[in-house]
Protein backbone atom coordinates (compact mmCIF):
# COMPACT_ATOMS: atom_id res chain seq x y z
CA UNK A 1 0.00 0.00 0.00
CA UNK A 2 1.39 3.62 -1.12
CA UNK A 3 0.08 6.62 0.55
CA UNK A 4 1.02 9.90 -1.66
CA UNK A 5 2.01 12.47 1.17
CA UNK A 6 1.68 15.29 -1.21
CA UNK A 7 -1.82 13.90 -2.42
CA UNK A 8 -3.08 14.15 1.06
CA UNK A 9 -1.71 17.09 2.36
CA UNK A 10 -3.89 19.04 -0.59
CA UNK A 11 -0.01 19.71 -3.08
CA UNK A 12 1.30 21.56 -0.67
CA UNK A 13 5.32 20.55 -0.92
CA UNK A 14 6.55 22.12 2.02
CA UNK A 15 5.23 20.10 5.41
CA UNK A 16 6.31 21.79 8.45
CA UNK A 17 4.67 22.27 12.06
CA UNK A 18 2.86 20.03 14.26
CA UNK A 19 -0.55 20.75 14.04
CA UNK A 20 -0.17 19.92 10.07
CA UNK A 21 1.92 16.82 11.19
CA UNK A 22 -1.27 15.57 13.25
CA UNK A 23 -4.02 16.33 10.44
CA UNK A 24 -1.59 14.91 8.43
CA UNK A 25 -1.56 11.56 10.87
CA UNK A 26 -5.58 12.13 10.88
CA UNK A 27 -5.60 11.75 7.27
CA UNK A 28 -3.14 8.34 6.88
CA UNK A 29 -5.22 6.72 10.00
CA UNK A 30 -8.22 7.08 7.74
CA UNK A 31 -6.84 6.01 5.11
CA UNK A 32 -5.47 3.02 6.26
CA UNK A 33 -7.37 -0.15 6.51
CA UNK A 34 -5.88 -3.31 8.83
CA UNK A 35 -4.55 -6.41 7.61
CA UNK A 36 -4.63 -9.95 8.45
CA UNK A 37 -1.03 -10.45 6.97
CA UNK A 38 2.04 -8.30 7.57
CA UNK A 39 2.29 -5.44 5.13
CA UNK A 40 4.84 -2.09 4.30
CA UNK A 41 2.63 0.70 4.17
CA UNK A 42 4.61 3.26 2.08
CA UNK A 43 4.73 7.36 3.02
CA UNK A 44 5.82 8.14 -0.57
CA UNK A 45 7.08 11.70 -0.23
CA UNK A 46 7.73 12.50 -3.97
CA UNK A 47 7.15 16.23 -4.55
CA UNK A 48 8.11 17.11 -0.70
CA UNK A 49 10.50 19.58 -0.83
CA UNK A 50 11.13 20.40 3.16
CA UNK A 51 9.45 18.99 5.87
CA UNK A 52 10.04 19.89 9.52
CA UNK A 53 10.82 17.70 12.44
CA UNK A 54 7.63 18.84 14.14
CA UNK A 55 5.74 17.62 11.05
CA UNK A 56 7.74 14.82 10.84
CA UNK A 57 7.26 13.66 14.44
CA UNK A 58 3.78 14.34 14.02
CA UNK A 59 2.38 12.66 11.06
CA UNK A 60 5.29 10.03 10.09
CA UNK A 61 6.52 8.73 13.32
CA UNK A 62 2.99 9.01 15.27
CA UNK A 63 1.44 7.08 12.34
CA UNK A 64 4.40 4.44 12.72
CA UNK A 65 3.72 4.31 17.09
CA UNK A 66 -0.22 4.65 16.21
CA UNK A 67 0.33 1.37 13.56
CA UNK A 68 2.64 -0.52 15.86
CA UNK A 69 0.15 -0.04 18.58
CA UNK A 70 -3.17 -0.46 16.71
CA UNK A 71 -3.02 -1.69 13.20
CA UNK A 72 -0.53 -4.29 14.42
CA UNK A 73 0.60 -5.74 10.78
CA UNK A 74 0.79 -2.46 9.26
CA UNK A 75 4.25 -1.49 9.09
CA UNK A 76 5.00 1.93 7.52
CA UNK A 77 7.92 2.92 5.17
CA UNK A 78 9.39 6.28 4.25
CA UNK A 79 9.87 6.27 0.46
CA UNK A 80 11.19 8.59 -1.65
CA UNK A 81 12.05 11.73 0.29
CA UNK A 82 13.84 14.49 -0.64
CA UNK A 83 17.51 15.16 0.76
CA UNK A 84 16.41 17.98 2.68
CA UNK A 85 13.95 15.97 4.18
CA UNK A 86 15.93 12.86 4.56
CA UNK A 87 18.41 15.14 6.54
CA UNK A 88 15.77 16.06 8.82
CA UNK A 89 14.07 12.99 9.44
CA UNK A 90 17.85 11.21 9.85
CA UNK A 91 18.02 14.34 12.44
CA UNK A 92 15.31 13.64 14.14
CA UNK A 93 15.47 9.96 14.74
CA UNK A 94 19.10 9.60 15.64
CA UNK A 95 18.07 12.59 18.50
CA UNK A 96 15.53 10.00 19.36
CA UNK A 97 17.78 6.55 19.27
CA UNK A 98 15.04 5.75 16.82
CA UNK A 99 15.39 3.84 13.44
CA UNK A 100 13.05 4.34 10.48
CA UNK A 101 12.87 2.37 7.43
CA UNK A 102 13.58 3.97 4.36
CA UNK A 103 13.57 3.12 0.73
CA UNK A 104 13.02 4.16 -2.92
CA UNK A 105 10.09 2.68 -4.53
CA UNK A 106 9.26 3.17 -7.90
CA UNK A 107 5.75 3.31 -9.82
CA UNK A 108 5.53 -0.63 -9.92
CA UNK A 109 5.56 -0.60 -5.58
CA UNK A 110 9.64 -1.98 -6.51
CA UNK A 111 11.43 -1.49 -3.48
CA UNK A 112 15.34 -0.46 -3.93
CA UNK A 113 17.91 1.21 -1.69
CA UNK A 114 15.92 -0.23 1.59
CA UNK A 115 17.95 0.49 4.63
CA UNK A 116 17.06 2.05 8.54
CA UNK A 117 17.75 5.44 9.00
CA UNK A 118 19.23 5.98 12.42
CA UNK A 119 20.87 3.96 15.21
CA UNK A 120 20.51 0.86 16.75
CA UNK A 121 22.27 0.17 19.64
CA UNK A 122 24.55 -2.18 20.06
CA UNK A 123 22.15 -5.52 21.15
CA UNK A 124 19.45 -4.46 19.04
CA UNK A 125 22.51 -3.99 16.26
CA UNK A 126 22.97 -7.55 16.74
CA UNK A 127 19.84 -8.92 16.97
CA UNK A 128 18.74 -7.51 13.82
CA UNK A 129 21.99 -8.93 12.05
CA UNK A 130 20.93 -12.21 13.28
CA UNK A 131 17.70 -11.71 11.78
CA UNK A 132 18.66 -10.73 8.56
CA UNK A 133 20.73 -13.20 8.11
CA UNK A 134 19.32 -16.37 9.44
CA UNK A 135 15.83 -14.98 7.97
CA UNK A 136 12.35 -15.86 10.22
CA UNK A 137 13.51 -17.13 13.55
CA UNK A 138 12.43 -17.14 17.35
CA UNK A 139 13.65 -16.25 20.35
CA UNK A 140 14.81 -20.17 21.42
CA UNK A 141 15.97 -20.76 18.23
CA UNK A 142 18.71 -17.25 18.55
CA UNK A 143 19.38 -18.53 22.10
CA UNK A 144 20.28 -22.19 20.57
CA UNK A 145 22.07 -20.61 17.50
CA UNK A 146 24.22 -18.56 19.91
CA UNK A 147 24.19 -20.21 23.14
CA UNK A 148 27.94 -19.18 23.93
CA UNK A 149 26.58 -15.55 24.14
CA UNK A 150 24.56 -16.90 27.72
CA UNK A 151 21.65 -14.96 26.27
CA UNK A 152 18.42 -16.57 27.30
CA UNK A 153 15.30 -17.03 25.48
CA UNK A 154 13.37 -14.48 27.54
CA UNK A 155 16.18 -11.71 26.57
CA UNK A 156 15.95 -12.98 23.05
CA UNK A 157 12.22 -12.29 22.74
CA UNK A 158 12.91 -8.76 24.64
CA UNK A 159 15.46 -7.90 21.63
CA UNK A 160 13.27 -8.85 19.05
CA UNK A 161 10.06 -7.06 20.55
CA UNK A 162 11.84 -4.13 21.28
CA UNK A 163 12.42 -3.86 17.18
CA UNK A 164 9.14 -5.49 15.89
CA UNK A 165 7.51 -2.08 18.55
CA UNK A 166 9.93 -0.12 16.47
CA UNK A 167 8.36 -1.33 12.95
CA UNK A 168 11.92 -2.87 12.06
CA UNK A 169 11.03 -6.70 12.27
CA UNK A 170 7.76 -8.48 11.47
CA UNK A 171 6.00 -10.60 14.16
CA UNK A 172 4.21 -13.27 13.49
CA UNK A 173 2.30 -16.17 15.94
CA UNK A 174 4.07 -19.43 15.72
CA UNK A 175 1.78 -21.63 17.99
CA UNK A 176 2.76 -20.48 21.21
CA UNK A 177 5.68 -18.35 20.26
CA UNK A 178 6.69 -15.90 17.87
CA UNK A 179 8.47 -15.43 14.78
CA UNK A 180 10.38 -12.67 13.41
CA UNK A 181 11.64 -11.41 10.18
CA UNK A 182 13.20 -8.20 8.94
CA UNK A 183 10.70 -5.68 6.74
CA UNK A 184 12.44 -5.26 4.08
CA UNK A 185 15.41 -6.21 2.56
CA UNK A 186 18.43 -4.01 2.75
CA UNK A 187 20.61 -3.58 0.04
Amino acid sequence: MRHGLLSLADGRSVFSGGMAGRKLLTALIATTPSSEEAKAVFLDFKGVEVATSSFLRGAVIGFRDYARRTLINVYPVAANMAPAVLEELEFFVRARNDVFWICDLDATEQVSGARLLGDLDPAQRATFDAVRDLGAVTAPELAARFSDQTIGPTAWNNRLSGLAAKGVLIERKVGKTKSFSSLLEIV
